[in-house]
This record gives C-alpha cells, sequence and structure tokens, in this order.
C-alpha cells in the first residue's frame, strides 16, 4: 500500500461509453476515490464485475480485473480473496445483476463474510436490455415490459443482506460525491463483507428515480444522530419505507472475516510448475 496514490491513478486509458450523466461515473470515482484513501493502489487492487451498464466498470479502472458472468461476481470475488489475502478486493455489480440472478450467490456472500466490499449501482432499472423493471423497480412502475407495473413489491437489498446476517450495511448517491466516497471507503475499512447500496440514477430509461428525485428524499443517518452499531436501530431504518436513507446504517463490532475465522491467511495464488500428479488423468476422464 501507499500513501503517494491519487484517484486518477485508478484511471485506465479506456474512456467510459455510458450514457451522458449516467450515475455510474459518479459511483466509480468515488470508489476510486475511496480506494486512493485507504492506501490502496492498482497493483494491490482487484475489481470483479458482472454484467450490465455497470460491468464495464472493471475496464475504466486501471487494477486487475475480471468481467464475469451474469450474477456470478461475488463468487469469482471470493475465490480471488481467499486464495490472495493481501488483495484489496471490490466487486462491483448493479440491481439486476446482484439481486436477481445474482441473489443467491449474494446471500452466500454476506453469510461468509469474506472480507472485500461489494458495490451495486442501484438504478432501479434494467439499463442495458434497454428498460425492462429490475428487482429493485416500484411496484407501478411502467416498462415496456411492464406497462402496469411489476405489480410486486421491490426487493429491499438492506433487508435481504441483514437478514443473512451482514456485519456492515451502508447506502449512499452517487452524486454526492465526497459522502460516496467516505461511504465506501468505510466499506473498505470494514474488517469483513462492506456491502454498499449506490442510488445510481439512469438518465435514459428512469425518469422516476432521477437525480432530482434522490435529492428531495434521500435522509443521511448520520445527520440524525443514528448509532450504526444499534441493531434494532438500525433494522428499523432498513425497514422504513416511507424515506431513501444514507450512510453506514449497520455495522457489527463483532465481525470476524471468513479468512480469519478460518486461518486463510496465506497466498494460494503461488503454485507450483506444472499440474499435480494424476490431474492431466482426471482431466481426461471427464473431457
Amino acid at each position: 500500500m501507499s500513501s503517494d496514490v491519487r484517484f486518477t491513478d485508478f484511471k485506465s486509458d479506456k474512456q467510459p461509453t455510458w450514457c451522458p450523466g449516467c450515475g455510474d461515473f459518479g459511483t466509480m470515482n468515488g470508489m476510486m476515490k475511496a480506494l486512493a484513501n485507504t492506501g490502496n493502489d492498482p497493483d494491490n487492487t482487484f475489481v470483479v464485475a458482472g454484467i450490465g451498464c455497470s460491468g464495464k466498470i472493471g475496464t475504466y479502472m486501471r487494477s486487475y480485473a475480471l468481467h464475469g458472468v451474469h450474477g456470478r461476481a461475488l463468487p469469482v470475488g471470493t475465490g480471488v480473496k481467499l486464495a490472495n489475502p493481501d488483495l484489496e478486493v471490490m466487486v462491483a455489480g448493479g440491481d439486476g445483476d446482484g439481486y436477481s440472478i445474482g441473489a443467491g450467490h449474494f446471500v452466500h456472500a454476506v453469510r461468509r463474510n469474506v472480507d472485500m466490499t461489494y458495490v451495486v449501482m442501484d438504478n432501479r432499472i434494467y439499463g442495458l436490455t434497454k428498460g425492462q423493471a429490475s428487482p429493485t423497480s416500484r411496484s407501478d412502475f411502467e416498462t415496456s415490459t411492464t406497462p402496469e407495473g411489476p405489480q410486486q413489491p421491490p426487493v429491499n437489498p438492506l433487508a435481504l443482506a441483514l437478514a443473512s446476517g451482514a456485519t456492515f450495511i451502508a447506502q449512499s448517491f452517487s452524486t454526492d460525491a465526497q459522502r460516496h466516497a467516505e461511504i465506501v471507503q468505510e466499506a473498505i475499512e470494514h474488517d469483513g463483507f462492506g456491502f454498499v447500496n449506490v442510488f445510481s440514477p439512469c438518465v435514459t430509461f428512469n425518469d422516476v428515480d432521477t437525480y432530482d428525485y434522490f435529492r428531495d428524499n434521500l435522509v443521511d443517518v448520520a445527520e440524525e444522530g443514528h448509532d450504526p452499531t444499534d441493531y434494532d436501530a438500525a433494522k428499523d431504518k432498513i425497514l422504513d419505507a416511507s424515506k431513501e436513507y444514507q450512510g453506514v446504517i449497520w455495522q457489527s463490532e463483532k465481525s470476524i472475516p471468513y479468512g480469519e475465522k478460518h486461518g486463510l491467511d496465506t497466498d494460494m495464488s503461488e503454485v507450483d510448475e506444472g499440474a499435480p500428479e494424476g490431474a492431466m488423468d482426471l482431466v481426461r476422464e471427464f473431457y
């Protein structure tokens, strides 16, 4: 780690192709600032991305990166962190990638409590496939495939995380640059699985959950004197559907990361040259 790293060091030479005004620009900038502020550098950072507009983030950030399969970014991130605990692992995805096809992996990643960070760009819409309702879309949100709305309640990702045994739950707004970076930084510094759901508006396909909407309705829990180590207070905030909260909502003081709990503190990424004895015979048996 280095104290001389600037967030611009995490910018790759690839130009983002997100729509102008996309919330993911702010989300990515906050991630890079948080990484730099915690003393990480591109050479010790691994970004795993899922499928969707958010999936491009690994291309736009300068670090080790893998653009994975839809809904499967978290298992890859888990494997990377357990194989090489010295890496700073950050998994990035969207609400469709994380809370629909990847929901099962989300639940188990949360309960394992591997020491990594999961940033979800929640725009409450499927943007890459041109505007279908996502798991977090409102029940009356009209799209081309749901002209009368999904007619089912949206997934509450914070409640899902809490029920799965999360040790760190936070929410941020991509355009609130300083606060967003601070929240992601706290997730990185947390000993365990740091989960941040980011309100990242889609300016092309979602004209309901807009920048103005979040500016008018966002409530920062820090300004309300919220204690994130108070489980009951955190649960009340998470289940309060009448407000859109920002900040660290829950953080367990008893968190023990999976690697520490199971003694996985050595680098398993270094392997001897050549395949283990008998490995090729096993491969030939199945292929």
